[in-house]
């Protein structure tokens, strides 16, 4: 397994790290590895499959022998060719299900059990298959994949990213007061921002031998390019 190649695609929320891994593997044919993904999808599985969120042992199973499938579809949007990430969990394709408050609630206490987080770990890595991988996430490319020959770390400021959510937000119809969500978001950005880069396990900070590409004033396409390039002279 050492020998197929990986690209990690690390960051923060709101730096376009899942639009670039989805149009990126696309173009190279490789499988993706959305990691932020696992643990909602352990407790969502976990509760259909009637095991106790009480019972560390048997989630820590279920955890391990995860049967999870990844896949970029293509989709036509008003004439225009979209890329859009495909969950399948237990052969059944989830989407809004693992966004609830719900399952929110139980990610959280499935992420908090250790032995789940060690049986993730290998679950992750199990996804370096042929003819390549492209991971998404905060540590796949300090803790998850450190051999990868091609790294990147995607960052915006914490303004730009906070302007992305809002209008993703207000294209969906989002009604209120339009402002006060505009600082909600800020804040709830540089709390996680905070949270994610001081916490003692994985904290979220770039490989040493990551590339970084702020994504503040690029367009999608510029990203995307610039990847591209640093897989080429990688592998």
């Amino acid at each position: 397994m050492k020998n197929i190649p990986v690209l990690t695609i690390d960051g923060p929320s709101g730096s376009g790290k899942g639009t670039i891994v989805q149009i990126v593997a696309k173009k190279l044919g490789w499988h993706v590895l959305d990691s932020g993904a696992l643990y909602r999808l352990v407790a969502y599985g976990a509760q259909k499959n009637d095991i106790s969120l009480d019972d560390e042992k048997s989630v820590e199973n279920y955890a391990a022998h995860l049967d999870v499938e990844f896949k970029v579809v293509e989709l036509n949007i008003d004439g225009k060719t979209a890329q859009e990430l495909q969950i399948s969990l237990e052969g059944e394709t989830v989407g809004p299900e693992l966004r609830t408050e719900t399952t929110g609630n139980a990610a959280s206490k499935v992420a908090a059990m250790p032995s789940v987080r060690e049986a993730l770990l290998q679950r992750q890595r199990d996804f370096r298959q042929a003819p390549g991988l492209v991971a998404d996430g905060r540590d796949m490319g300090t803790t998850i994949f450190p051999d990868a020959k091609a790294k990147v770390f995607l960052t915006a400021s914490a303004e730009e990213r906070a302007q992305r959510r809002y209008k993703q937000l207000k294209g969906k119809g989002t009604s209120g007061n339009l402002a006060a969500l505009l600082e909600d978001i800020r804040k709830d950005i540089n709390e996680r921002d905070e949270r994610d880069s001081q916490r003692s396990a994985s904290p979220l900070k770039p490989a040493e031998d990551a590339v970084m590409i702020d994504t503040s004033d690029l367009s999608i396409e510029q990203v995307v390019e610039h990847v591209l390039a640093i897989c080429e002279k990688q592998f």
